[in-house]
């Protein structure tokens, strides 16, 4: 008999020992108690016994049992195993098979990066908010510290993405893609544009509109029927005022900005923009009192309003202002975008890059093949870069050139800017419908 002192035998030598030992009939009789056994086993694997969970990884393992010269091994190595196993586990896969496979440095390099990342937009996201709570001052722009706190951990995790294309997740609600962003941080960018409406407050003497939605819509239209489109074409230059409104303040009229001491206002203009804008809105005032007189009447009462603060301020004259300034003499090319571009969210882009790369987008729009035209001038990369656009990432930074359907397919942080805007203008013409105006129920991109 062992004692607790005696050490049991390997059970590759419990096999070698038992195969010695046996004859051909032997052997035939225990393959067939196996079997037997292994009915057994299986029974009671399904009953509510606490053996069950061993009974039937042991019934399974003696079912795959080699033939019949290498039974005795593999019985006494199963008996061996459950012998010697924990006997609250059950797994048909050896332990190293369900592990994930061990990072490279590159990798675990990337996770680290990342992990860094998200604890520092956590950090800033938390001081900010304790300021603010706290009625502390905060520093000169504001906003600059967290958008590049939010961008560096969406670089983060594109990077690890790339690394690790395992790490790619769920969709968010935000539509960015799932490489460039994990869902589960959606409550960090809640609190970022929070923070954000908090800090881009409108100054006290704004001037608010009841309308403001509508009114850039008006504006945009008549604008557009001012400029010589007709009612269709002019009407989609009502959907891309509204996209750019939404592209610039997300929808909210007389913001701040804290990333900037110069631009203002519902479509984020500087002091020239606006003075420019307002001697080109000068120029077609009688165009724009023949063609509509109740916007024209709108627009004297604003101006009243206004009287001498700065025009930003006022939602109506900021629109006005900002539209005509560096959008309305493109509106005529509508069509011919609308050709080129037959997808409402791409024309509203397209818009959206003359407030960003002007020079280059009017090149590429003269140029016959919008979206074949390509940008590489490493400071126009630049400005795309502090906006938005190829800025996530080593991969997307490392380009150096792009052309324009590159960059429209890598402003997906706008995508969602200005889906809403189509579904707010949408809402304002059915609105419209009810005040017995004849629209039709969805833009038409037919050219003239």
């Amino acid at each position: 008999m062992a004692t607790s002192s005696d050490t049991a035998a390997p059970s590759s030598q419990l096999g070698r020992i038992a195969r010695r030992t046996a004859s051909p009939s032997i052997l035939k009789l225990v393959a067939d108690a196996a079997v037997r056994a292994a009915a057994r086993i299986v029974n009671a694997a399904t009953s509510k016994s606490p053996a069950t969970p061993r009974a039937g990884a042991l019934a399974l393992g003696l079912l795959l049992t080699p033939p019949l010269s290498n039974a005795i091994d593999a019985i006494t190595g199963m008996v061996a195993s459950f012998v010697q196993a924990d006997i609250g586990h059950l797994s048909f896969m050896p332990p190293a098979w369900g592990q994930p496979a061990a990072l490279t440095t590159s990798q675990a390099d990337a996770l680290n990066a990342y992990n860094n990342a998200v604890s520092q937009f956590k950090s800033i996201l938390s001081q900010r908010r304790a300021q603010i709570n706290s009625r502390q001052p905060l520093p000169n722009l504001p906003g600059q510290a967290l958008y590049l706190a939010r961008n560096n951990m969406i670089s983060a995790y594109r990077d690890l993405t790339d690394a690790v294309p395992s790490r790619i997740g769920r969709a968010n609600k935000f539509g960015i893609p799932p490489a460039y962003f994990d869902a589960d941080n959606e409550p960090l960018l809640d609190e970022y544009t929070n923070l954000f409406t908090i800090m881009q407050a409108p100054p006290a003497n704004a001037q608010n509109s009841d309308t403001p939605f509508r009114d850039v819509v008006d504006l945009g239209t008549a604008i557009g029927r001012a400029k010589g489109l007709d009612a269709a074409n002019a009407e989609l230059a009502g959907l891309i005022s509204l996209g750019l409104f939404f592209a610039e303040t997300n929808g909210n009229q007389n913001m701040g900005n804290a990333r900037s001491n110069t631009y203002k206002g519902s479509l984020q203009t500087g002091v020239s923009e606006d003075q420019n804008g307002r001697r080109k809105w000068a120029a077609i005032k009688k165009s724009i009192a023949a063609l509509d007189p109740a916007l024209s009447a709108r627009d004297d009462r604003e101006e009243a309003r206004v009287g001498n603060l700065d025009h930003r301020f006022n939602h109506w004259t900021a629109v006005r202002d900002g539209l005509m300034n560096a959008h309305a003499e493109l509106f005529l090319q509508i069509p011919a975008i609308v050709k080129a571009l037959p997808n409402p969210i791409d024309q509203m882009k397209l818009f959206e890059l003359i407030q960003i790369i002007p020079s280059p987008t009017r090149s590429a729009l003269g140029s016959g093949n919008f979206a074949a035209y390509r940008i590489s001038d490493p400071t126009i990369m630049g400005y795309l870069r502090n906006n938005s656009v190829f800025t996530f990432g080593q991969a997307d930074r490392a380009k150096t050139s792009a052309t324009f359907r590159e960059i429209l397919n890598a402003m997906w942080l706008f995508n969602d800017k200005f889906e809403r805007a189509l579904s707010k203008f949408k809402e304002i013409k059915g609105q419209r419908k009810g005040e017995n105006r004849q629209l039709p129920t969805r833009p038409r991109f037919t050219p003239t």
